[in-house]
């Protein structure tokens, strides 16, 4: 079978089923209004991923308050968000009703922002602090999380990713860094059972079989203590912890899981590989494979970090190029049982349309990523992102900001 044949077949998910193996990931885009509802620019995005014939569509990281959040024009995911929140899902709904649509659930915790925000953590991490959260605190953000989902199910969407990688709150409860003596620190079971009573909770408040529920995952965050390493002043990759969480997820109801790594903030060459070190992106690989062997058959691995090997021009050594691009490569992960999907990211950015047009046959006319990772420059400038290759509003947003305020410095969400 060809790649086409193989990208392109449907694959179910839990009672639900793509309509091919493309899964789009939550790409924050920091263009909301000022309560956090999605805008015009916003909807127009989602429509667009989804006429662009998306499998498997994220919704950008939506924040469970408006309390502690990473980005300024964060969406939000509240009670007074519920009414803009349905009317956004129909929409989306209305230009592909085929895709497939969740919400990314977040917390940013130690990530949020003191400029506009309260800076919370469950153990202060070296660069970073904040307020140390009390345990009733953190029951609080756990029912923030609830009912961000039971909004998620009422507006319409097909289901969620309680968001445990990259850093924010969910992989700062997970890590072992979290070392603290308190109900979720300390030792692996308690904190692994922050993620296991969150899920209980949400399973039963949502009440729906066709709801899903899921998560990304970040394998190993690259840093002392970060999640998937193997103590709270270590660095050594120990995939354990991660390979335990997703056994005991999956008993609690999840039917997928994104495999990610690092955390932007500190490690972000594991979480979106650079172009000029592209091998690291065949890490992303063996996660997703030992993802694979810990779960069942039925429970479905969506694989990270294609966005670099582009249409085969992509630095790579030793491999020949019409072997080594994103499409071909993709599908091959697939077909050797690494993974049962392939998530964008950057490369939703440079065309939303990439499986319609593989599938009508169009491959010519698809916009590479050239992976120059100036979205990533926008969003750490805390202006709306998008593709600046292809779009001109995010060129010219990309030459203000640098008319005003210089190179950027340091690379780090």
């Amino acid at each position: 079978m060809g790649y086409k044949e193989t990208l392109l077949s449907p694959i179910k998910i839990g009672t639900r089923e793509a309509q091919n193996r493309f899964f789009i990931h939550a790409m924050e885009c920091n263009d909301e209004d000022e309560t956090g509802n999605p805008s015009e620019s916003t909807t127009e995005r989602y429509e667009n991923l989804a006429r662009g014939e998306a499998g498997f569509l994220c919704l950008e990281a939506i924040t469970v308050t408006r309390e502690s959040r990473a980005r300024d024009n964060q969406l939000t995911i509240m009670e007074s968000n519920r009414e803009p929140l349905k009317k956004f899902v129909a929409r989306v709904k209305a230009a592909n009703p085929k895709t497939l649509f969740i919400f990314q659930l977040t917390h940013s915790g130690e990530l949020s922002s003191d400029e506009f925000s309260r800076r919370v953590t469950v153990n202060p991490l070296y660069g970073y602090g904040g307020e140390l959260l009390s345990e009733g605190e953190v029951d609080k953000i756990m029912d923030d999380f609830v009912l961000a989902a039971q909004i998620a199910h009422d507006a319409g969407a097909d289901g969620i990713d309680m968001k445990l990688c990259h850093g924010y709150f969910g992989s700062q409860v997970l890590r072992p860094y979290n070392s603290r003596d308190w109900k979720y620190g300390g030792e692996w079971k308690r904190r692994r059972q922050f993620a296991f009573d969150l899920y209980e909770r949400i399973s039963k408040a949502v009440n729906d079989k066709d709801f899903l529920i899921g998560s990304k995952i970040s394998a190993w965050e690259g840093f002392p203590g970060g999640f998937g390493t193997d103590a709270p002043d270590s660095p050594v990759m120990d995939l354990t912890e991660p390979l335990d969480l997703l056994k005991g997820l999956e008993e609690r109801g999840a039917q997928f899981f994104i495999q990610s790594a690092g955390s932007p903030g500190i490690t972000i060459s594991l979480t979106q590989v650079d172009k000029h070190i592209p091998y690291y992106a065949y890490l992303n690989q063996y996660w997703a494979k030992e993802f694979k062997k810990a779960v069942r058959p039925e429970t479905v691995v969506i694989g990270s970090n294609f966005s670099v090997f582009r249409n085969g021009k992509n630095g790579l050594c030793a491999v020949d190029p019409k072997d080594a691009g994103l499409l071909p490569y993709g599908a091959k992960c697939i077909d050797d049982g690494l993974m049962d999907m392939v998530a964008l990211g950057r490369q939703s950015f440079a065309d939303p349309f990439l499986p319609k047009k593989l599938r009508e046959g169009n491959e010519a006319d698809i916009k590479w990523c050239t992976v120059c990772d100036n979205c990533l420059e926008l969003l750490i400038r805390q202006t709306p992102v998008g593709c600046c290759t292809f779009n001109r509003r995010f060129a010219q947003i990309l030459t203000e900001q640098r008319k005003l305020y210089g190179k950027l410095q340091e690379t780090h969400t």
